[in-house]
């Protein structure tokens, strides 16, 4: 765990009592024991996601932006991201890229943050998924930490709702730290959702009914869920 002052010294935040991190016993009961909200959240979020942009009519087809790697590059200015696991109740609010670099340290504890809850499993995230939410949180105007409903899924876990049901992937972007299900407290939905297809990056999911976005830094491509 990285120590309060320096969490501090490089921007962040870590709000909230929870401690980083369940403890090993904790989760490994947590896979055994019946969690119909969370798979039914994760479930909706696996069902497709989506379309490739090739596959798509053209009169609903995303306009495809330019490459992330020229966007990093336009500015170096700081970037901020603030997230709230609503499994776990941690938050941490982040300077995550400073300088023309990402910051390592805050990097990490991102990764810490978006954990799959049940195992405990930590994975690297893709970099480009932080720029996304960054970028969405600068062009709604948000002041709220993104809600995460899931982050990354380690394949222990996807394997076990993929068994409970037919209907989940085998295989999903959340496997790969590609993807997040998220909402904002004091942004509506569809207001998130057309900023994020606003930006042309990856795929964006609408899940109105589950109350969450879907965005990943997969093909541009788009869909609906329920």
């Amino acid at each position: 765990m990285i120590e309060r002052r320096k969490l501090l010294g490089l921007g962040l935040g870590v709000l909230g009592a929870s401690a980083i991190g369940p403890m090993a016993a904790f989760a490994q009961a947590k896979l055994g024991i019946s969690d119909p909200i969370a798979d039914l959240l994760q479930h909706q979020s696996d069902l497709a996601e989506g379309m490739a942009e090739d596959e798509l009519p053209a009169a609903v087809a995303a306009p495809i932006a330019a490459p992330v790697s020229q966007v990093r590059t336009a500015s170096h200015a700081p970037r901020w991201l603030k997230l709230h696991n609503i499994h776990t109740q941690e938050k941490l609010e982040a300077v995550y890229f400073d300088k023309g670099e990402y910051v390592p340290d805050a990097v990490q504890a991102l990764d810490r943050v978006l954990r799959d809850y049940r195992t405990g499993d930590v994975y690297s995230m893709h970099p480009e998924l932080f720029d996304t939410l960054s970028a969405l949180s600068q062009k709604t105007g948000s002041k709220s930490h993104f809600q995460v409903i899931s982050g990354y899924r380690s394949p222990r876990t996807n394997a076990m709702l993929h068994e409970r049901s037919g209907q989940v992937a085998k295989r999903s972007l959340h496997m790969d730290g590609k993807a997040m299900d998220v909402y904002l407290e004091d942004v509506a939905l569809d207001r998130l959702r057309a900023a994020a297809l606003d930006l042309g990056r990856g795929g964006v999911g609408y899940y109105p009914v589950s109350n969450f976005v879907h965005v990943d830094v997969g093909p541009v491509r788009r869909w609906v869920g329920s």
